[in-house]
């Protein structure tokens, strides 16, 4: 997890005074979660809490649940998703195993690539000086690159779809480069999967960097993700590569 919060200019400075303030029993009392829930917040992502592991099944108690202790605990998620940080603290004290997931298309967007395809990419960016903000790594092989959002206009027919666009029920659809927009989500760091005591989302880049534009990303992701598109064999024997 990143702790790199000092020595910062402007927003990111205020940030690191912001987290020096906080009181160290709290983040002492639960693994310094509410901090990073509440720098999150701070970093403009909205939060809302999410179901948590039971052991290897999901606390929502679904039969078969398909995205165990990965969803958000209300259908409301989208207007219940916020920034202010006394709600947050009442959740996160109240629900003390509770996920959060950060709701995407309001502020900010999240490029969600493979494993290995995100760490390359990651690589090439920052070797290439181009601005890349907060990146989470998930334990079930994914890295997650938060940017600015597309926008949220007023007007419908100004929103521009995307074939790579995902949605918490066409999450299947796009094995490789996902782009969470309106209507999606993600965990936000820390957050733990079914058989993990340990955080299972965790910062890489913590919220303290600026979200980037995603087109500047864009690029470097899907060349990353083509490269490491899987092959894998159908039914009948035959080889079919991977990509969308």
């Amino acid at each position: 997890m990143s702790a790199e919060f000092g020595g910062r200019s402007g927003r990111q400075g205020k940030l690191s005074q912001w987290l020096r303030g906080r009181r160290p029993k709290q983040a002492a009392g639960d693994g310094g979660r509410e901090t990073l829930l509440l720098a999150a917040a701070e970093a403009g992502l909205p939060l809302a809490p999410a179901a948590h592991p039971a052991g290897y099944r999901c606390s929502c108690d679904r039969v078969g649940c398909p995205t165990p202790a990965r969803h958000p605990v209300s259908f409301a998620w989208q207007t219940q998703s916020t920034t202010d940080h006394a709600q947050i603290e009442r959740w996160a004290r109240h629900q003390p195993q509770a996920n959060f997931i950060t709701a995407t298309g309001m502020v900010h967007d999240v490029l969600d690539v493979p494993l290995d395809a995100g760490r390359e990419a990651l690589d090439r960016l920052l070797e290439a000086g181009v601005e890349v903000g907060p990146v989470a790594e998930s334990d079930d092989g994914r890295l997650l690159f938060f940017t600015l959002t597309r926008g949220t206009p007023e007007d419908e027919d100004e929103w521009w779809p995307c074939e790579l666009d995902c949605h918490p029920e066409t999450m299947d659809e796009h094995p490789g480069l996902r782009w969470h927009c309106r209507g999606s989500y993600v965990l936000v760091p820390p957050a733990r999967l079914p058989g993990d005591d340990d955080p299972s989302v965790r910062w890489v880049r913590g919220p303290e960097y600026p979200l980037p534009d995603p087109l500047s990303l864009l690029e470097y992701l899907t060349d990353a993700c083509a490269r490491y598109a899987d092959v894998r064999p159908d039914p009948t024997g035959a080889a079919w590569p991977l990509r969308h």
